[in-house]
């Protein structure tokens, strides 16, 4: 009776810990980009921006993106902030999204959001309001996302990160306003292992690893 017990304590333990994991994946405080925001803001200001453009926005795979520069004639704005994950756009969308309304929307986040250690089904209900939010709002526009790619850095939670890939895979294929690009398969090698693409830190791409996106995405881009 008494191991009995012991076992049924040690489950409850468990089961408490794991609750305690999973509430400790709240969003971070948006308030931590407050800068960065405003300098977009200031950009709006004094600068006009291009109507029914193809607006790239996310965290520091779209920052570091240098996507005038990759796609030349083309319509471009680039939204992206650093460190940002899913629930940090759908904070701010009414500044770094709306008010644009471009033709479409590439999109990139959910890397940060892993790590952080939200679940893949946290990071697939976020891109869902984040989808429901454009839906509303931009009926005409495209939402695709770019698939939260691999890294030598974060190679451990590539699991987690496929699963919430194939999550979203799966609901943007019933909305043909919603689109995936699979641009995580680029950067891995026949062993399915990362390929030479990153800079020192493992995690963000080099030259190389941002030619291979621009051949993916310059097709999909709007005039």
């Amino acid at each position: 009776m008494r191991k009995n017990l012991v076992k049924i304590g040690l489950v409850y333990v468990g089961l408490v810990l794991s609750a305690l994991a999973v509430a400790d994946a709240r969003d971070p405080n948006p308030a931590r980009f407050a800068h960065e925001i405003a300098v977009f803001s200031d950009l709006d200001t004094k600068n006009s921006f291009p109507e029914r453009a193809n607006l790239f926005v996310g965290s520091s795979s779209i920052r570091f993106w240098r996507t005038a520069e990759a796609f030349p004639g083309k319509p471009v704005i680039n939204r992206g902030f650093g460190g940002s994950e899913i629930s940090d756009v759908i904070f701010y969308y009414d500044r770094i999204i709306k008010p644009y309304s471009p033709a479409r929307i590439f999109f990139y986040a959910g890397d940060n959001d892993i790590a952080d250690g939200k679940t893949p089904e946290q990071v697939f209900e976020d891109y869902v309001e984040l989808a429901g939010k454009v839906r509303a709002d931009l009926p005409d526009t495209e939402l695709i996302f770019l698939s939260i790619k691999p890294s030598e850095a974060r190679w451990k939670m590539w699991p987690r990160m496929e699963q919430a890939n194939q999550l979203i895979r799966e609901f943007t294929a019933r909305d043909p306003k919603l689109g995936y690009v699979d641009v995580a398969s680029l950067l891995l090698n026949a062993d399915g292992k990362p390929k030479d693409v990153y800079v020192l830190d493992g995690l963000h791409l080099n030259a190389e690893g941002y030619r291979l996106w621009d051949q993916a995405l310059a097709p999909m881009l709007v005039d």
